[in-house]
């Protein structure tokens, strides 16, 4: 297989990757009106392509695109060198698709539906390659039921700064072309208006020229001195343009100046305009019917129709098409989605700031609760601590202070000699472990009233109401921001969140208790307490061994007896009891401080980023969407640039 080919099956199979991908795009789109509205645009698109791909290797079709008396026809006749189509000066005579081709041709293989056009069949040398289509006047409508009645015109001319005017073509009828007019005559009797605005009816020649439109792959755009700026020839010719290659001509070159210049720079802001060809179709005609070879810029629009766009460059005119109307298309669905992005991050920004505020209420509430029930918190950290210290002398003192009640009921354990003194102590320490469990359950209750209620029902309702109005505004699925949905993210939301809560408290209890074990801090409390020990012991060792002996004292004292073992014994717990309010000072002091750090991260809005998730979802989902369009309108891009370079190779 040559490697021109393997090129064309290469770009073809990326077009088709491409027309699956914007399809899988359009599929997921999100539950927004923009995003509907472009993938009913690609459905749409879709059908298009589904039509181009039947009649891929087709030949051309070339239709004409021109308001009333432009000389579509008189052309179409001039390329055909014959009388094919019929003609007309007084009156618009085209007012149904006239299709042009070989007899081996079939509408059906072009995709067009044959009660649509009226089809002749003939064998000339410029059919070969291409079909002629000769389409219906966009700027009239005739009266269906009477075929005989004048057609209502409607002609929509946008003159620059000049006042109407009456001209008078040298072919012997006159044209009133007013600025921004609509030339209006009334109809007959029993003729209905056919065409207001846009809103024409099914069988106006409007409706049968849009029905056709789609199915051509070339437009010669033809016009006249008078009829260039028609509004409603522009209307139809920017509708269509995307999607077919546009050739202009301007007809009537005998009799009228040339506007090209002028035309072109009407055009240059809006498209690119190529070569506008200046004919004479009657004298064309003329020269085809006397064997004559088309001649001047006549024979150049032969040689463009005949070598440069048909046979094997319609296949790549029709990739080029699709894919220029594809890029308008993704342009269209783009500036849908850029108008109404605003409201969507309107939306996305309400709900940071009601995040934020219902996560400072719920720091708020958390703070007190945990602040009102931190002795088991306190205790908590004193017993880990406890533990992480090992054995050491000040760790007895606070394995002591923690354990003095069940210490001093051991002691009246031992000290029992009957089974009511037996019942007594029981008694004792039973309620000592209910108020344990009791404090324990009191701070779990406290959690779990937090989770069950982290949030006061009128704020949830007064959030919901906000995110509502922006979610309407924004063309969002209202039920995402409704009362009902906000009040169960926020009761799953709350439950989380004690939950993680109750572990950052479990790692900061941990963190707080190997802090407080380090070396350096033991070592204080170690230093202090065996300084007082240590003192005791001397004084008691240098009045037995020093003071009391005769041998070695001279002035010998008595033994110190139980009254001083009392005050030193008192000392020695005052002490003790002065080390412990340090210590556990120390560590209240901590644990409120990391509480109230850790109570500012709940005050983030992350805190609360389990509220509007369905909501929020779909904000992103929609910024995702907008991401994945412009990568497919980058995708279009370069997929344009291959078929250009292919066709100028």
């Amino acid at each position: 297989m040559p490697l021109a080919d393997l090129a064309q099956l290469e770009l073809l199979a990326e077009i088709d990757a491409l027309a699956a991908r914007l399809e899988r795009w359009a599929n997921g789109a999100p539950d927004w009106q923009p995003a509907e509205t472009c993938r009913a645009m690609v459905k749409r698109l879709n059908e298009r392509l589904a039509g181009m791909r039947i009649r891929w290797d087709a030949p051309l079709v070339v239709a004409t695109l021109g308001g009333s008396g432009s000389g579509k026809s008189a052309l179409v006749n001039a390329l055909l060198g014959e009388e094919v189509v019929r003609t007309g000066k007084q009156r618009p005579t085209t007012t149904r698709p006239t299709l042009i081709c070989r007899a081996d041709i079939a509408p059906e293989m072009l995709s067009i539906d044959p009660q649509s056009v009226e089809l002749i069949h003939r064998d000339l040398p410029i059919l070969r390659d291409l079909v002629l289509l000769d389409c219906p006047d966009p700027d009239t409508t005739e009266d269906s039921a009477n075929d005989g009645a004048m057609p209502t015109l409607a002609v929509g001319m946008k003159e620059s700064g000049e006042n109407a005017q009456h001209t008078h073509d040298k072919r012997g009828h006159g044209t009133l072309t007013p600025q921004n007019a609509a030339l209006t005559p009334s109809p007959s009797p029993g003729t209905d208006r056919r065409l207001v605005g846009r809103g024409e009816i099914n069988d106006s020649n409007l409706a049968r020229l849009r029905k056709i439109l789609p199915h051509c792959d070339v437009l010669l755009v033809v016009a006249t001195q008078q009829k260039y700026r028609s509004a409603r020839v522009g209307e139809e010719l920017a509708a269509a343009a995307p999607g077919a290659k546009l050739v202009f001509v301007q007809t009537h070159a005998d009799c009228e100046d040339d506007i090209r210049a002028d035309w072109r720079s009407l055009l240059a802001d809006r498209r690119e305009v190529g070569q506008i060809f200046l004919i004479d179709s009657l004298a064309a005609l003329e020269d085809a019917k006397h064997d004559l070879q088309p001649r001047g810029e006549f024979a150049a629009l032969v040689d463009l129709l005949r070598r440069q766009l048909a046979g094997a460059a319609a296949a790549r005119i029709r990739r080029a098409n699709f894919l220029d109307l594809l890029a308008e298309t993704l342009v269209r669905c783009r500036r849908r989605l850029d108008e109404s992005q605003p409201a969507v991050e309107r939306v996305q920004d309400a709900i940071a700031d009601e995040r934020g505020k219902l996560a400072a209420i719920l720091a708020k509430q958390m703070n007190a609760e945990l602040l009102s029930s931190r002795r088991p918190w306190e205790n908590r950290l004193l017993q880990q601590t406890a533990a992480r210290w090992g054995l050491s002398p000040f760790s007895l003192v606070l394995r002591i202070y923690q354990g003095f009640g069940t210490l001093a009921l051991g002691t009246l354990l031992f000290r029992a000699r009957t089974p009511a003194q037996m019942a007594l102590w029981g008694t004792l320490e039973g309620v000592r472990a209910l108020q344990r469990h009791q404090k324990e359950k009191a701070a779990e209750r406290g959690l779990d009233r937090l989770a069950a209620g982290c949030w006061d029902d009128a704020e949830i309702r007064r959030a919901a109401m906000i995110l509502e109005g922006y979610t309407s505004e924004a063309g969002l699925s209202r039920d995402s921001a409704s009362p009902e949905t906000v009040a169960a993210e926020a009761e799953r939301a709350g439950s989380n969140f004690i939950a993680r809560a109750s572990a950052e408290l479990e790692s900061l209890v941990a963190k707080l208790a190997a802090r407080h074990a380090g070396w350096f801090t033991r070592g204080r409390y170690e230093f202090f307490f065996l300084s007082m020990l240590g003192w005791l012991l001397f004084r008691l060792g240098k009045n037995f061994f020093w003071d009391s002996d005769a041998l070695v004292n001279p002035h010998p004292t008595d033994v110190w007896g139980l009254n001083f073992y009392l005050a030193a014994g008192f000392w020695l717990v005052l002490w003790c009891l002065l080390l412990l309010w340090m210590f556990t000072a120390r560590l209240r002091r901590g644990l409120r401080r990391e509480l109230d750090r850790l109570a500012e991260t709940w005050r983030q809005p992350s805190t609360a980023a389990e509220l509007f998730t369905h909501l929020d979802a779909t904000c992103r989902r929609i910024r995702q969407f907008r991401g994945d369009l412009e990568r497919l309108e980058q995708d279009v891009r370069n997929l344009q640039k291959q078929v250009s370079s292919a066709r100028e190779s």
